[in-house]
């Protein structure tokens, strides 16, 4: 039996609460330091604010990494595939993801890496299939094709489903059979149930956005509503609401907002781990600062799923006896004309799937990995929030952060204790405006 491999590469993980996140790297050379310098006090006098610093930010450093990541990529590609050295491959994979790096030589080895794929672990063909869907989208139909039809696995079911789909609907009868071998023996697996939710989907009448903008949650509780487009390669826009009800402006009155990516590099389905911020309701608690300089040392939002905490902690309420997470909790905090917008449960199912560490944070990675990408400057992370960080890299200082004016907002809300919602407003192709976001506040 395959055990589940941890990837070797740094990787974007929120931290929990209260604690630094964990970036594990083992048997690799990278060290990825902590890089936070707050304001210190010495004999009572408050001493200058240090800026924000990431060595790894600094343009030699950023080369010296690149190389590193290239050559990474040739040297596990180039073993032969076997048991012991699949992690390797899953790095490759990984590294081709995050520097959106192609080349001839390496789509062969992925040909041949696919001729071995019914003898590799879930793993493997799982991390696969996630480097596949947004690097190699319309390449290797007949065999994404092949391990839809055989796999036991309900996660690689769905990312070999979701990139099939991807060229249009003659692939629903082909995934609709499949996930029926499914649900004849796991009639709530929380992957293939949103997945099929999304297939069938028609949207209802419903109330318009506005009552989800105003909706009551908790008493005081202030609320982030991240309004995204269908299209995750555009940004989405951030929005806050304060403890009171009033949504929070800028120094110049107007209502405060900054651009926020929900994608995730593989660009896949917010259900599928490592896949695209999922859209719905997140409990938001506390702030934290990562230890990873992909993340960078701006602080970070905390937000947990449904299974990710508790009931009681989640509705907010410490009178709730229930341990035993249903959709029936979930749906309480949706206003009643939102009820049945099927969409909005996907941070339910993600949850119950197992995906977790999903947080609000900027970044340090090197933005030009996705130069000419709808989202640049900003960076696609594993399936978190990002804000837009540069850095300055001549000294790996922090220049500019929506990721820090979000902070300050919040702050001024009344602090992070509420719910931070990811809905996606429609499917146009552009990035979402302020402009898009004030009519729907009256």
């Amino acid at each position: 039996m395959h055990k589940k491999r941890s990837i070797k590469l740094p990787l974007y993980k929120g931290a929990t609460p209260l604690k630094f996140d964990r970036v594990t790297m083992p048997g690799t050379k990278y060290a990825w330091l902590l890089a936070v310098l707050f304001c210190c006090y010495g004999n009572g006098i408050a001493q200058p604010v240090k800026p924000l610093y990431v060595k790894d930010a600094k343009a030699e450093n950023r080369t010296r990494l690149y190389k590193s990541l290239v050559a990474g990529i040739s040297r596990n590609l180039s073993m032969p595939l076997n048991d012991s050295t699949e992690e390797n491959w899953m790095d490759a994979f990984y590294s081709i993801e995050l520097l959106r790096y192609r080349s001839p030589w390496v789509e062969g080895r992925i040909h041949e890496g696919f001729k071995s794929i019914h003898e590799r672990s879930v793993y493997y063909q799982r991390s696969l299939i996630e480097m596949l869907y947004d690097s190699y989208p319309a390449t290797f139909e007949k065999e994404v094709q092949a391990l839809l039809d055989s796999t036991a696995d309900a996660k690689v079911l769905a990312g070999c489903a979701a990139y099939l789909l991807k060229k249009g609907e003659g692939y629903k009868k082909a995934v609709e059979k499949n996930a029926a071998r499914f649900r004849n023996t796991d009639t709530a697996n929380p992957v293939i149930t949103m997945m099929m939710g999304n297939l069938q989907y028609a949207p209802p009448v419903r109330a318009s956005m506005s009552e989800l903008l105003h909706h009551s949650f908790f008493k005081n509780a202030t609320i982030v509503f991240s309004l995204q487009r269908k299209n995750r390669n555009f940004p989405g826009r951030v929005i806050v609401r304060d403890s009171s009800g009033n949504f929070v402006q800028d120094e110049g009155g107007n209502v405060f907002s900054v651009p926020q990516l929900a994608r995730s590099i593989s660009n896949m389905p917010g259900y599928i781990s490592n896949g695209n911020t999922p859209q719905g309701i997140f409990r938001m608690y506390g702030m934290d600062v990562s230890k990873s300089s992909f993340i960078g040392p701006t602080p970070n939002i905390q937000l947990t799923m449904p299974f990710e905490t508790s009931i009681r902690h989640f509705m907010n309420d410490s009178s709730i006896a229930d341990s035993v997470w249903t959709e029936a909790w979930y749906r309480k905090l949706l206003p009643e004309n939102w009820q049945a917008c099927f969409p909005l449960y996907e941070s339910f199912y993600a949850g119950k799937a197992g995906r977790t560490e999903i947080i609000a944070h900027g970044s340090a990675v090197d933005p030009a990995y996705y130069r000419g990408q709808p989202y640049y400057p900003i960076t696609p992370t594993l399936g978190c929030l990002c804000t837009k960080e540069l850095w300055n890299e001549q000294d790996g200082t922090r220049k500019e952060s929506d990721q820090q004016k979000l902070v300050d907002a919040v702050n001024r809300a009344g602090g992070a204790n509420g719910y931070y919602i990811v809905i996606e407003l429609d499917d146009e192709q552009r990035a979402v405006e302020i402009n898009d976001i004030r009519p729907l506040l009256k």
